[in-house]
């Protein structure tokens, strides 16, 4: 469920542009791009090489200083012992290849394994117990950055849906602008759901994708696996209740919580959007999502991509 990522909007990747990028990163880096196999396309074409090593190619470069904070908090995970992947100490990174950036990790497990809610709220609760170091630099939380540049840049809107996306987003930033939170302010995974919590060889939970690291409030990082299954149905009560019980609160009692899963969904929808050109699958999924999002129809035929 990687659906929703909070990196930069960046530009369009297919698989060919990303291999072909693959290969010149790689020759840099004296590694082989030779049988490495695509494992998803999404906010980064992500691959996995012979080598046990995964290399993520970014949509652009025009980020560079937030991939460099994202391999700089991995190293730190690793120093204080946190259980998160490892970005390879054998290699000099990001790079900058052929207008994109590059980043190089240590495989978690040969078998990719979801380690379930309650890893998650265990690794959730966890990381927001660390105090970050000042030398990382984390930015501030802001949901909705990425999101107005997706706008204006996805090609398969129509002018409408394109003018109610920006209304949307104008009047959520305006409601979340205006909340209390209740839980303490801090470090934030920023994209937590249950697909970025993978099991590793020795059995361990451990947390991936550590693009969206920032400072703010820790409820965001609980709004996903709540919504997942209060709004799509894809946590069934017994997971959301596990989850509750793991991380010692529950977010969907709290007020906010509304404002919080509006966001996501549109994030989630605009995000999508990325995807739209020669696939209908996804045209369709983005065409049903505004639908519902101007109507307030149901959420349960949502498919996560």
């Amino acid at each position: 469920m990687a659906d929703g990522g909070v990196s930069g909007a960046g530009g369009a990747i297919t698989a060919e542009h990303a291999r072909a990028v693959l290969g010149s990163a790689c020759a840099v880096a004296g590694l082989s791009a030779e049988g490495a196999s695509l494992l998803r396309l999404g906010e980064n074409a992500v691959f996995r090489l012979s080598d046990p090593l995964v290399v993520r190619v970014a949509r652009s470069a025009d980020r560079v200083d937030a991939h460099e904070r994202t391999v700089a908090a991995a190293r730190w995970l690793a120093e204080v012992g946190f259980p998160a992947v490892r970005v390879t100490s054998r290699i000099r990174q990001p790079l900058v290849v052929d207008g994109r950036v590059v980043t190089f990790w240590e495989l978690v497990a040969e078998e990719e394994r979801f380690a379930g809610v309650v890893a998650l709220a265990e690794l959730l609760r966890r990381l927001h117990w660390l105090e970050e170091p000042a030398s990382l630099g984390l930015p501030y939380l802001e949901p909705l950055a990425a999101t107005w540049g997706r706008i204006d840049a996805a090609v398969g809107l129509g002018d409408d849906d394109r003018g109610f996306l920006r209304q949307r987003a104008e009047e959520l930033r305006k409601r979340y602008d205006a909340l209390e939170f209740v839980l303490p302010f801090g470090l934030v995974h920023g994209d937590a759901n249950v697909g970025n919590a993978l099991v590793d060889e020795a059995g361990r939970a451990v947390l991936i994708d550590l693009d969206g690291f920032a400072l703010g409030p820790r409820e965001w990082d609980l709004v996903l696996t709540a919504m997942y299954y209060e709004r799509y149905g894809w946590h069934t009560r017994s997971e959301y209740e596990a989850f509750v019980n793991a991380y010692g609160f529950d977010v969907m009692n709290w007020y906010g919580y509304p404002v919080l899963a509006d966001m996501r969904e549109l994030m989630m929808t605009v995000w999508l959007t990325q995807n739209m050109a020669g696939d209908a699958e996804v045209s369709a999924e983005v065409e049903r999502r505004i639908s519902d999002l101007r109507s307030g129809g149901d959420r349960h035929g949502w498919k996560p991509f």
